[in-house]
């Protein structure tokens, strides 16, 4: 079997370099600065500061930092976090590197940390991740620091900058993965960058920063429930039984992979058959890669390159010749997930309303004085009091759980367009409630979901309907009819 081979170098299409600042050879480490990679597998980030240390001769030190003010910080997500901390710190323990993980108490304790890290480095390197608070942040610290600083694309299988247009159908994006993926397929990052790395040891962080910016302490890592208390969060949105961390995730994928693959063609819309993979929340917190996911299908279905269609039809089925389930995973894997990193990659505003296309933006203002059948503020939807019990369900979920079934995620933003005074409302009413429960929100794929309910990588339906005007209308008397929920009701039909 002929799977994707670990690239040797990080590709150059995969790094960006964010100052002119130079490369101190006399600095006393290389500084990988982890924000959106929150693993040590399969991480062309990682890979690409062993390089450098390699290269130098210099010992390596990794900074995992959490800030407690980021928006929407609450129990959830901290503690989802501190689980992929706690197993980094565990998975780089007796390996050639250090690993400082450090957990603000109070908003801004933090400042000042990387600069003086950056004080003492020969270079530094970040992860590229194009939407949330991340890029703006990234951008910043390169102007406060005196060394040459990159960001790193490990987000998908398609390099980011290797696509220069925007795509705004997942056809014609399919298409040119069709195109252009084999090259890429060749380029996987290694699985264990660290594996005969020949690093110089560094017995330890300066004492003027570890007394300023101690790692954080043992019961933050556990994600002790009284330690959480203590820190300046959202507490009403609580932990969830999902843990995070790279070995939670992998168990989750092997599980996926093993059980459910070979069904998931024909039963991942129906909630009650549970083959669902459940890896977005580990893909967004970056517990666990695309490449990592895609190589265990590929070894799964005992592939290689070699079996791939040569025509790209921009079909969602026949072009990597494998099974139905497979290529169906493989399509929402790759093709939707990267469209997402496409778009918000390369378009400023990709979170607000205008972004939308113009036929979209067209149908909704023209729209935006119909009468509605219902109009709930927000708390009435926080709180799942609709008059509608297969979205009431689908809420309680996300608010119980930090997830909601794939197709029922459609259902529940097609309804909140419907049942909300304007498009606009409507969208920053499912970024609210996406971005604040769910554990995979605030992620460019979560943005393809919320925007393709108004329309983006859509096309006008027939006929003209109320509030919708030509976009694709969604009801739960449909999906009632067309899905397995009776278990799936009866387990959220209480209150939140």
């Amino acid at each position: 079997m002929g799977t994707a081979r670990p690239a040797r170098r990080a590709p150059e299409a995969r790094i960006t370099s964010l100052n002119s600042g130079p490369v101190e050879a006399g600095g006393a480490f290389v500084l990988y600065w982890m924000t959106a990679f929150r693993r040590v597998r399969f991480n062309f980030s990682l890979q690409r500061a062993v390089e450098w240390a390699e290269e130098l001769r210099k010992p390596l030190v990794i900074l995992e930092a959490l800030r407690c003010d980021y928006p929407w910080a609450s129990d959830r997500l901290h503690a989802f976090i501190l689980d992929g901390m706690r197993e980094n710190r565990r998975r780089l323990q007796g390996r050639p590197v250090l690993y400082h993980p450090y957990v603000e108490e109070t908003p801004s304790a933090g400042k000042g940390l990387l600069e003086s890290l950056a004080r003492s480095a020969c270079v530094m390197v970040t992860d590229d991740f194009p939407t949330f608070f991340l890029p703006r942040m990234i951008r910043h610290a390169a102007t406060r620091v005196g060394v040459l600083m990159e960001a790193v694309d490990s987000n998908g299988i398609l390099p980011m900058k290797s696509v220069s247009q925007v795509f705004g159908t997942a056809y014609a994006f399919r298409r040119f993965l069709q195109n252009h993926l084999p090259d890429h397929l060749k380029d996987f990052p290694r699985e264990d960058p660290l594996e005969g790395a020949r690093l110089p040891a560094l017995p330890g962080l300066p004492r003027e920063i570890l007394e300023r910016w101690p790692a954080t302490s043992e019961d933050l890592l556990r994600g002790d429930p009284l330690a959480l208390a203590r820190l300046p969060l959202d507490h009403a949105v609580g932990m969830v039984e999902t843990r995070g961390g790279s070995s939670a995730a992998e168990e989750k994928l092997d599980a996926f992979v093993r059980e459910q693959l070979s069904r998931y063609h024909e039963a991942r819309n129906h909630p009650d058959d549970g083959v669902a993979s459940g890896l977005s929340p580990y893909l967004h917190f970056g517990h666990v890669s695309s490449h990592h996911i895609v190589r265990r299908v590929m070894e799964r279905e005992e592939w290689s390159p070699a079996q791939l269609a040569r025509k790209a039809s921009g079909q969602r089925s026949g072009w990597w010749s494998m099974s139905d389930g497979a290529e169906a995973f493989l399509d929402q894997v790759i093709t939707w997930r990267e469209l997402g990193f496409n778009f918000c990659s390369r378009v400023e505003g990709h979170d607000r309303f205008e972004s939308l296309p113009e036929w979209a933006l067209k149908e909704l203002r023209g729209h935006a004085g119909d009468r509605r059948p219902h109009v709930y503020p927000l708390k009435a939807f926080e709180s799942a009091r609709t008059h509608d019990e297969v979205w009431n369900c689908a809420q309680r979920q996300l608010v119980r759980e930090g997830t909601i079934h794939n197709y029922l995620r459609m259902l529940w933003g097609k309804k909140i367009l419907e049942w909300s005074a304007s498009p606009e409302e409507a969208l920053e009413i499912m970024i609210e409630l996406n971005n604040r429960y769910a554990l995979d929100g605030r992620d460019p794929n979560s943005y393809t979901g919320i925007f393709w309910i108004l329309g983006r990588y859509d096309r006008p339906w027939a006929p003209q309907r109320p509030v919708f005007g030509r976009i694709r209308y969604m009801s739960s008397a449909s999906t009632l009819r067309k899905l397995r929920l009776r278990e799936y009701l009866a387990r959220f039909g209480g209150r939140p």
